[in-house]
């Protein structure tokens, strides 16, 4: 006998993150950005999230009330799932507005993992045009949007690499603990490297 199929998940999946800022309720859009909304729930599903932090806050030259705040396991391989190719907004049709969850990566457009970016103010730039594949929306803040403000202007260090040059947050906000609301939980099973070396 065939075992029962696993549930569907729901169209909007919300995930909520207990930051030590305040917390932050997400709207996860599985209907139309499903690949993306699947390896973030992974992630979130699977405890990679808890402990990990905001730590950049990238501020638009003359309106330092937009810009981004960046979070997730920064470069913890340990955490690190498979790579993620890219799932445009030409694809999914939904956009860089205020408030929109974006997928980070690198310069290959395959590259995504478990870092991601909060807008505060639209960012058209970041999305899909002809010669830039963009980035990844794959969901919206539903509440905690002045958590996501305060994070925005708290204090940058000077240093930083490239493009995240003056964005590193002086004091990261821990992601203290992340939790889908709705749906099912489906953990990967897959090995928790980074709680071997937890207390070392």
């Amino acid at each position: 006998m065939l075992g029962a199929a696993a549930p569907a998940e729901p169209p909007v999946v919300r995930v909520r993150l207990d930051t030590t800022a305040g917390p932050i309720t997400l709207a996860i859009d599985y209907r139309h950005a499903p690949k993306t909304a699947v390896n973030f729930l992974q992630y979130v599903d699977d405890g990679r999230l808890d402990g990990t932090s905001f730590y950049r806050a990238s501020r638009k030259a003359g309106h330092p009330e937009l810009g981004f705040v960046q979070g997730g396991i920064g470069t913890d391989a340990r955490r690190k799932l498979d790579m993620l190719p890219l799932e445009p907004t030409s694809q999914t049709g939904l956009r860089h507005v205020s408030g929109a969850i974006s997928m980070a990566r690198y310069a290959n457009p395959a590259s995504g993992s478990a870092n991601f970016s909060l807008l505060v103010g639209p960012s058209p730039n970041l999305d899909a045009k002809p010669g830039s594949p963009g980035y990844a929306v794959f969901g919206h803040v539903l509440s905690g949007m002045d958590v996501v403000k305060r994070m925005l202007v708290m204090p940058t260090a000077p240093g930083g690499d490239e493009d995240m040059k003056g964005q590193m947050l002086v004091r990261p906000i821990t992601i203290v603990h992340a939790v889908r609301l709705d749906g099912t939980p489906k953990p990967t099973g897959r090995p928790k490297v980074w709680l071997m070396f937890k207390g070392l």
